[in-house]
């Protein structure tokens, strides 16, 4: 399993997450893991947009930057994420 940085400048307001680290084999399956709501599978639509009204997250995957940073033994999900509360 590899260990990605996932990045977004798409929302970056308060209560918004700017950054988040998760386990996954590939950058899609990391991209599909993000912080939303604490989902290990946030909601997407057909066009790979969120398809929450408010999203604290990046507003569609092609607005996520993802990084491989290293490797791990956990299993997929999300590992850490960054929370600007406002």
């Amino acid at each position: 399993m590899k260990l990605w940085l996932l990045t977004q400048r798409d929302n970056n307001g308060y209560d918004t997450y700017d950054s988040c680290i998760v386990a996954a084999e590939t950058e899609l399956d990391a991209k599909n893991i993000g912080p939303v709501n604490y989902r290990d599978e946030p909601e997407w639509d057909e066009h790979g947009k969120a398809t929450d009204k408010y999203s604290a997250w990046a507003r569609s995957r092609d607005r996520v930057t993802a990084e491989c940073i290293g490797t791990t033994e956990r299993e997929a999900g999300l590992i850490l994420a960054s929370f600007n509360a406002g």
